[in-house]
């Protein structure tokens, strides 16, 4: 099942690249897409029900598992504190220290379930939903802060996929985010090989270009292997500046057109892998 739901990712994300430039998306035109895909990553989805039943089965026993995880620390605060509120009314200095113990421990349960929720399982890296509980508002449109966004996408990731097959896929994106965080900035996974940086607001767009430029070079001089093959990996970058109260949407759109151009660019420059 983890397996299909890796490669069933992959076709989502080049589903969604086929229909960017299309003004119109119908149902069946989307369905037909996803279709010819699935057919050369040799997925049968003809049992869509069943396959659909068994990933919500999955993600509903993932949600309950945190749901009962949170409860169960809410309650352990409820109940820690009363005790602390005591223990200050009465002076009782151990019973402090060992509430003191738990609420540490509590911290670092809190800290694994924040993980849990914020953390890309694969790569490591923050997830969306971190991304729009960190820098937007409670609507989850707008940006609350400046700052310099940039998206990142890899060149020619599903020629490695097709030639070297999808565990090499994965590993290659694991190469690329470990690179990425050189940076020392928030790298978020926003799509299957699409990844967003956040530069703090001292970071102009000239800046975050050229420190991205700097790690693609360092990237492409690294020969990768897989087998008794080597490869190269490229990716390409689009950057925006943004402003307290601009939407995600139109900043990702901003960058998008700089990423399509430099895609153009750079494949001039890296034709394959």
């Amino acid at each position: 099942m983890q397996e299909n739901k890796k490669i069933l990712e992959i076709i989502s994300n080049d589903a969604k690249s086929s229909i960017e430039q299309l003004s119109v998306v119908t149902p069946s035109m989307y369905a037909s897409i996803f279709s010819e895909l699935a057919k050369k990553h040799n997925i049968d989805i003809e049992d869509e029900e069943n396959l659909s039943k068994e990933i919500v089965t999955n993600e509903c026993n993932k949600l309950t598992a945190l749901q009962k995880e949170t409860s169960k620390n809410v309650q352990t605060l409820s109940e820690s504190t009363n005790r602390a509120i005591d223990a200050i009314e009465n002076k009782d200095e151990k019973v402090l220290n060992q509430v003191l113990k738990e609420t540490q421990a509590l911290r670092y349960e809190i800290e694994k379930l924040k993980e849990s929720v914020y953390q890309d399982e694969l790569t490591h890296t923050y997830n969306r939903k971190w991304l729009h509980d960190t820098y937007l508002n409670k609507e989850g449109e707008n940006f609350v802060n400046n700052g310099t966004l940039a998206i990142i996408d890899l060149n020619y990731f599903k020629q490695i996929n097709d030639t070297h097959g999808h565990i090499i896929g994965d590993k290659v994106l694991i190469f690329v985010t470990n690179e990425l965080k050189k940076l020392k900035l928030p790298v978020i996974r926003y799509g299957g090989d699409e990844f967003i940086i956040i530069f703090k607001n001292n970071i102009t767009k000239e800046k975050a270009l050229s420190f991205l430029n700097k790690i693609r070079e360092e990237v492409l001089s690294k020969k990768l292997k897989a087998h008794n093959d080597t490869f190269r990996v490229s990716f390409s970058f689009g950057v925006s500046e943004f402003h307290e109260n601009d939407e995600l949407a139109q900043v990702i759109e901003s960058a998008d057109k700089d990423m399509y151009n430099d895609k153009i660019k750079i494949k001039k420059k890296v034709t394959g892998i």
